[in-house]
């Protein structure tokens, strides 16, 4: 499959993109070249090769909820741009 320059223009507006028309054929060979890759993928035999076959489908293992406080309220708080003990200082935002 190939994209003509009309085609990459449509895309463009689709996704709201601002493209100059210099641009265009930079991106429509930038386009061709992955759709000729997933094309590539698509001829891949994956015959006998269960679907969604890798870590996703590993359980995971269990923990107990606990609340902590993280262990290290002064790096936490490091970067905080105001702090008022061990917490974040905000500016109040109900009346």
């Amino acid at each position: 499959m190939s994209l003509d320059h009309a085609t990459v223009r449509r895309i463009a507006k689709l996704a709201r993109i601002r493209l100059d028309e210099e641009e265009v054929p930079r991106l429509a060979g930038e386009l061709n070249a992955i759709l000729g890759y997933v094309e590539q993928l698509a001829e891949v035999d994956v015959e006998g090769v269960a679907p969604l076959s890798g870590g996703a489908q590993m359980a995971l293992r269990m923990r107990e909820d606990e609340v902590t406080d993280g262990r290290y309220p002064d790096r936490v708080l490091a970067n905080a741009p105001e702090r008022i003990g061990d917490f974040f200082a905000v500016p109040k935002v109900v009346e």
